[in-house]
C-alpha cells in the first residue's frame, strides 16, 4: 500500500480511501466486517462514514457497525484512521440537523458513542451550512479539539470560495482550520477544476473525491450489462445521456488492457490535490480489485486521451475569461 500525507498535515493515510456507505443497507454486518478486515491485510488505514449512513432517520447504522467492529479489539482501532461527517438530520426536533454549534456537539458525542472510541481523526462538515457563521462553526470544532474529541476538520461539499472563507476565518483564530475537502470528482464530474481544486492547493488541503466511478458509470458498465447484469433506473438513465463517452472509455481500457473500474480510480490518483479517492466495494473480492488501480500508470498520452474523451475545466478564470 501506498501511503501520503492528509493535505498539508503530518498524518499519513493510504491512497485509497474505504467507504463505508455500503455498510449495513446492501452490505451485512457479517460482510462489512470481513470488508474492514480485509482492508487492513491490505494495508488500507483510512476509512470514511457519516452519521446518517444507514439511511434510517437519526440510527447511525453504519457507524454502529463501525463500532462494533472495533470493539473486537486487535489493534483495529488503533490502525485506523477513522472519518465521519455530520450536517445531514439524524431526527425531527429543531438542531438535529446541520453545522450549529449545538448540534456539533451533539453530533460529535453521538458518533462517538456509536463508534465506541474516544476520539475522531477527521471530523467533516458534510455540506455548506449557509445559516452558520464559521465563527460558531470553529468555536465549536475547537472545543472539541481541545477535549480530544476530534483530530482534524475535513469538509465535504464545499465551493472554492467556502473553504477560503472557513480557512480566513480559521486564520484569524490562529487554528489549523480544514485539512481535507470531500468532493463530487471523477471523469464525468470535473467541476471541482474550476475553483476547488485550486482552493485546496492554496490552502493545503487533501482531496477525497467521492463517487470515483460516477456511480458505476465507469466502472464497465457495458460490459455489465453485455453479460446480463441488471443496473438500476437511475444508472440506466445516466447512461443513455453519457452513452457515447462511457463507450469511447471503455474502448480505450480495452487498449490499455485495465479494468474500467481501476483506469478511472488510478487517473483521480494522477490528479492535482488528490490524497485518496474513496471506494465502497460491496465485497471482499470487490476491494480486492481495486489494488490494481494504485499500479496502473497513466503517461502524458493516455492522460490526454481521457480529457478527449471526457474534457475537463482549466483554472477559473481562464475557463471563461482570459
Amino acid at each position: 500500500m501506498e501511503y501520503g500525507h492528509l493535505g498539508r498535515t503530518g498524518l499519513l493515510v493510504s491512497k485509497l480511501c474505504l467507504g463505508t456507505m455500503n455498510f449495513g443497507p446492501q452490505t451485512t454486518e457479517d460482510d462489512s466486517f470481513a470488508i474492514m478486515d480485509r482492508a487492513h491485510d491490505l494495508g488500507i488505514n483510512f476509512f470514511d462514514s457519516a452519521n446518517v449512513y444507514g439511511w434510517k432517520k437519526g440510527e447511525g447504522i453504519t457507524e454502529n457497525i463501525i463500532g462494533r467492529w472495533f470493539a473486537q479489539g486487535g489493534g483495529r482501532r488503533e490502525k485506523t484512521v477513522i472519518a465521519t461527517k455530520l450536517y445531514g438530520s439524524m431526527g425531527d426536533w429543531p438542531n438535529e440537523e446541520k453545522l450549529s454549534a449545538l448540534n456539533i456537539r451533539r453530533a460529535a458525542e453521538a458518533s462517538l458513542r456509536r463508534m465506541q472510541t474516544d476520539y475522531i481523526d477527521v471530523y467533516q462538515a458534510h455540506h455548506i451550512d449557509r445559516d452558520t457563521p464559521f465563527e460558531e462553526f470553529w468555536e465549536a470544532m475547537d472545543i472539541l479539539k481541545q477535549q480530544g474529541k476530534i483530530l482534524y476538520v475535513g469538509s465535504s461539499n464545499f465551493a472554492g470560495w467556502h473553504i477560503a472563507k472557513a480557512q480566513e476565518s480559521a486564520r484569524r483564530r490562529n487554528t489549523l482550520g480544514l485539512v481535507s475537502e470531500q468532493s463530487h470528482y471523477n471523469l464525468l464530474v470535473r467541476a471541482p477544476e474550476l475553483e476547488v481544486i485550486p482552493a485546496c492547493e492554496d490552502y493545503g488541503l487533501g482531496l477525497i473525491p467521492w463517487s470515483p466511478l460516477a456511480g458505476g458509470l465507469l466502472g464497465g458498465i457495458l460490459r455489465k450489462i453485455d453479460k446480463g447484469r441488471s443496473a438500476d433506473d437511475r444508472i440506466v438513465a445516466q447512461l443513455d445521456k453519457h452513452r457515447d463517452k462511457v463507450e469511447a472509455y471503455e474502448a480505450f481500457c480495452d487498449e490499455l488492457g485495465e479494468d474500467p473500474a481501476n483506469v478511472g480510480l488510478a487517473w483521480l490518483l494522477h490528479q492535482r490535490a488528490v490524497t485518496a479517492p474513496i471506494i465502497g466495494p460491496r465485497t471482499v473480492e470487490q476491494l480486492d480489485g481495486t489494488l490494481r488501480a494504485l499500479e496502473i500508470k497513466l503517461d502524458d498520452k493516455a492522460l490526454a486521451r481521457l480529457d478527449e474523451i471526457f474534457p475537463g475545466f482549466r483554472t477559473a478564470p481562464e475557463e471563461y475569461a482570459w
